[in-house]
């Protein structure tokens, strides 16, 4: 009967450490942006043509999400 006490004290301990970072997940926002990521993947990444003197061979880079380009003024 002992181990059912200590079964019990664990779980209830593990469910509001779960409880604890829940909450402070969700006040950092962790789970306010659910709409983007399901929307992002319907978009299609820019291409963009380079001038002739930035050494890429094929003339053309893919602007996406991750790999943005920084355009350099001059």
């Amino acid at each position: 009967m002992d181990i059912l006490y200590l079964m019990i004290l664990c779980s209830v301990s593990l469910a509001a450490v779960f409880l604890v970072v829940f909450i402070v997940n969700a006040r950092k926002g962790q789970f306010e942006d659910d709409e983007s990521p399901a929307v992002r993947i319907l978009f299609d990444d820019e291409v963009r043509e380079e001038k002739e003197d930035s050494g890429k061979k094929n003339g053309k880079e893919e602007i996406g999400e991750n790999n943005k380009i920084e355009e350099k003024s001059e």
